[in-house]
């Protein structure tokens, strides 16, 4: 039976915005069994220290920092946190976002535009910035989350599929950049039921199913199961020839 230090991630370091729940806490779970270490974070210290538990059961050296990854400062200290308690880093996944899904574009207000694009665009920036000094001596794997929203353009989703559209310009140009460090950046837009995701599509029966329907597999994804996987590729060595592309990991909703 492989053990924690026996697996495809064994001796990484890994951060995982957003790891509390969701995608965030099925990425992070699927790296612990890799043997990982991986360090959280999020704004509920009561989530965090939960979904902490939950990986430190797995076998794996797991730590949290509060924060909102929209803020520089917390951003620098998630990755502070990560090199002094494991040593070093060498990925990074930006999983965390807010939104206010169903907004239409005549009803967005400043508050509401600033909210998504801090929690997304500049989180990912911020930590990318932090990281990235980490894993020039060594190389590393970077994860950025988008959406088929932004893809697609889903009626009620303009600041939300602006965020995710930017996050995949600026992961492309920053593989470019990145590539001479042996750093790969790479996108993952996923289709899965974390609880942001199970309260809309409650609140909204009829979408939900139309939704469901065009999905070509016929179900919504596990974070772990079926994100997870996907994301543990791109973090290790089988994919280290792959940098600047866009996956989308949604049972065959979006084809390109």
């Amino acid at each position: 039976m492989e053990t924690a230090d026996m697996g495809k991630l064994s001796g990484k370091t890994a951060i995982i915005t957003g790891g509390g729940q969701g995608v965030g806490f099925g990425i992070a779970c699927t790296y612990a069994r890799e043997g990982a270490a991986v360090l959280i974070t999020g704004r509920d210290a009561g989530k965090l220290e939960a979904a902490v538990a939950e990986i430190g059961k797995l076998g794996a050296r797991a730590a949290f920092v509060t924060g909102t990854a929209g803020v520089r400062a917390d951003a620098d200290a998630a990755v502070a946190k990560a090199v002094d308690l494991f040593g070093g880093l060498d990925i990074l996944v930006n999983n965390a976002q807010t939104s206010k899904p169903a907004t239409m574009f005549e009803d967005l207000d400043d508050a509401t535009l600033a909210l998504t694009m801090e929690s997304g665009l500049y989180g990912t920036i911020h930590h990318m910035q932090a990281a990235v000094p980490h894993m020039k001596a060594r190389g590393g794997s970077i994860i950025n989350l988008g959406s088929r929203e932004g893809i697609y353009g889903g009626v009620g989703f303009s600041s939300y599929a602006a965020t995710k559209e930017a996050i995949r310009g600026l992961s492309r140009s920053t593989a470019r950049e990145l590539g001479k460090y042996k750093i790969r950046v790479n996108v993952i837009c996923p289709a899965a039921l974390s609880p942001v995701a199970v309260q809309y599509l409650a609140a909204h029966p009829a979408e939900a199913e139309a939704y469901r329907k065009d999905i070509s597999l016929g179900y919504f994804g596990d974070c772990e199961g079926d994100i997870g996987p996907v994301a543990l590729f791109l973090a290790g060595d089988d994919s280290r020839y792959v940098s600047g592309q866009t996956i989308n990991v949604d049972g065959g909703q979006t084809m390109l």
